[in-house]
């Protein structure tokens, strides 16, 4: 399912489309703003999410042969709650 399934099942919900697309938008944002400030975000039954901080790392370029350096980053993760894992 993406973003746009998820719209269409929750005007089944809704009164409109556009509702569903403005609260759908909300959400995401909202959760988007508080992994932005380092916050986590715990949806209950559904699992959580929070910022990974990758360290930096020497790769092989395998064309050059040369290390390359790759600078460190931030990543989203995602734990699932376990009543939702298969």
């Amino acid at each position: 399912m993406n973003k746009k399934g998820l719209i269409e099942a929750l005007t089944s919900v809704l009164s409109t489309k556009t509702e569903a697309k403005n609260a759908t938008e909300k959400i995401f944002s909202t959760m988007q703003n508080a992994l932005k400030s380092g916050e986590k975000v715990i949806v209950s039954g559904f699992g959580s999410f929070n910022i990974k901080l990758v360290r930096a790392k020497k790769m092989l370029n395998p064309k050059t042969r040369k290390v390359m350096l790759i600078n460190p980053k931030k990543k989203v993760k995602f734990k699932p709650a376990k009543n939702l894992l298969i």
